[in-house]
């Protein structure tokens, strides 16, 4: 967001290490809930909004 992005595409799952794909790159439900709480306070700080 801070770097121009309008959109973001991001694998959550419960178990990363045992995802059939992607879990490499797969956040935790807690860590995606702490990601979209920082995401929350920076949209507005760069003009932006959040449709979720």
């Amino acid at each position: 967001m801070a770097a121009g992005a309008y959109g973001l595409i991001i694998d959550v799952h419960n178990d990363p290490p045992h995802a059939k794909c992607d879990g490499h790159q797969s956040l935790t439900p807690k860590k995606f809930d702490e990601l979209m709480k920082k995401i929350k306070v920076l949209a507005p700080m760069m003009g932006k909004t959040l449709n979720l």
